[in-house]
């Protein structure tokens, strides 16, 4: 400790300008690294939701690169400098691939996480802004490496996902999304006016300007969902822009209670008003698109 403590002024005279040039050039290459990465960034040219999820997609993969890209040059500059401080770089490397294979086998996890992300960003299979579903986890993503996605669920709270994790996730902010809502009614109730109410209801959201943008297709009677003793239950459906069905669900029960009010239908014969998921197996719903990876 005193021997390099006595040649400390030493080594700091000799190799300042050394030291001095090897973080210039780190310098230069992450701002070099950080222009490249925006040229990959593609301006959405129309306000079409395909342009902007294309933009948002390049933004997605220009900061992975300039994240991973921006190590790579930190881990390589501080090797180079090792030697101006009389360390030699050669044991440093020599127990760096020890190390490296040590972990090689308790790291497979994090191997796997790394690939995974990088296919999620090459496959545009979600991007920072989109909703997405993993398991029993939805939300927001608001952050995406190679190795994590963090997604902001209804809550508020932040729920970190390791992207090795991901066997099967959902986009539900690409191209539409689709609900339900039933009637349930009382079975002595005639259906006839509780159907033109709902027709007219559906028909005055429909028309409504301020709705169309995200109104997609309906909202439409399906008809009758089902019919016991307990009561006759009466299906809509609404496809809607991304990420809006739950607004335009709040909506639509809106209407329908004031109409329902207007052609002075009992309250007490609706039993309820519910929305629901679209259901895979019904015909005349086409689920959210998923990405699936074996």
């Amino acid at each position: 400790m005193s021997s390099f403590a006595i040649h400390w002024p030493e080594v700091t005279a000799s190799n300042g300008l050394r030291l001095l040039a090897i973080l210039l050039i780190a310098l230069i290459l992450i701002r070099i690294l950080k222009a490249a990465s925006k040229l990959i960034i593609k301006i959405a040219a129309s306000p079409t939701r395909s342009a902007q999820a294309r933009e948002q997609q390049t933004r997605t993969l220009a900061a992975v690169l300039y994240s991973a890209g921006s190590k790579i040059i930190w881990a390589i500059a501080i090797l180079t400098a090792l030697p101006e401080f009389g360390i030699s770089v050669t044991p440093v490397a020599a127990f760096a691939g020890l190390g490296s294979l040590a972990l090689g086998f308790g790291a497979q996890s994090l191997v796997s996480d790394v690939i995974t992300g990088f296919y999620i960003v090459l496959e545009d299979q979600y991007v920072v802004g989109d909703t997405i579903q993993v398991g029993t986890t939805i939300g927001r993503v608001e952050h995406l490496t190679l190795r994590r996605t963090v997604v902001r669920d209804p809550s508020g709270a932040l729920v970190t996902i390791a992207n090795g994790e991901i066997r099967i996730v959902s986009n539900l902010s690409r191209d539409w999304a689709q609900i339900f809502v039933d009637v349930a009614l009382s079975a002595e109730r005639p259906l006839n006016p509780a159907m033109e109410a709902l027709e007219a209801a559906a028909a005055e959201l429909r028309g409504d300007a301020a709705w169309a943008p995200a109104l997609m297709d309906g909202p439409r009677v399906l008809g009758l969902q089902s019919f016991d003793r307990n009561g006759a239950v009466i299906r809509l459906q609404t496809r809607t822009a991304p990420n809006r069905q739950d607004e335009v669900g709040r909506e639509l029960r809106r209407r329908i209670q004031v109409e329902f009010q207007r052609r002075a239908i009992p309250l007490s014969d609706v039993q309820r008003i519910e929305w629901k998921a679209a259901p895979a197996e019904q015909a005349e719903a086409t689920p959210p698109a998923q990405t699936r990876r074996n």
